[in-house]
């Protein structure tokens, strides 16, 4: 049974599920998680609904999915520059500034729903945040072995928390949407010296 499951989840080509994800990206700007439906998403990517729940299971998984492929590659899985401050710099640069509006905003909306959705805070647990934070950790360890930063700073297990902080902070305090120059303004001037690593 489970061959047969996944045999039917495979079906769809990696291009055809690149245009789901955007069209449910798309459906979510325009009117948010809670009013987007399994038949909305149906309906603009001409699929059938037992399609999207054979795929997905449910509207939870599909937004989370749709959001991580929505990111610009596997946090650090090809980024390694030598340095931490070049790693953080070159991660923090695959987004342009016109994205990093765009996904601050769909952020803002997805955080409001995640207070009323536990199955949506599940999905994005499992899909964005478990996964970056050991990618986060990836990073962190090269520095260590190149001997940037020691093992034992505790700085390091709230990586996460400073970079998502500052994303989401910049609207809230500044009422500006996160840009490159800020993200990189703010892992020199507060993540570096927090974490004891060069910032030159």
């Amino acid at each position: 049974m489970t061959e047969v499951a996944t045999a039917r989840r495979s079906r769809i080509t990696p291009e055809r599920e690149a245009e789901l994800y955007e069209a449910v990206l798309d459906l979510l700007r325009e009117v948010g998680y809670d009013a987007l439906t399994m038949d909305a998403v149906a309906a603009r990517t001409r699929s059938s609904k037992a399609t999207l729940y054979r795929q997905w299971g449910g509207k939870a998984e599909l937004v989370a999915k749709a959001v991580r492929h929505n990111k610009p590659g596997a946090l650090g899985a090809d980024v390694d520059t030598g340095s931490l401050k070049g790693d953080l710099h070159a991660l923090t640069m695959r987004s342009d500034d016109c994205e990093m509006e765009q996904n601050s905003a769909l952020m803002r909306g997805l955080a409001m729903a995640m207070h009323g959705s536990p199955e949506l805070l599940k999905a994005f647990r499992e899909h964005l945040v478990e996964p970056e934070m050991q990618e986060f950790q990836k990073v962190l360890q090269r520095a260590v072995d190149r001997g940037e930063i020691r093992a034992d700073n505790p700085a390091k297990e709230f990586i996460v928390h400073m970079m998502i902080g500052a994303f989401a902070a910049r609207t809230l305090i500044d009422e500006q949407p996160p840009t490159q120059a800020f993200l990189l303004s703010y892992i020199d001037a507060v993540v570096l010296p927090a974490l004891g690593a060069p910032t030159t």
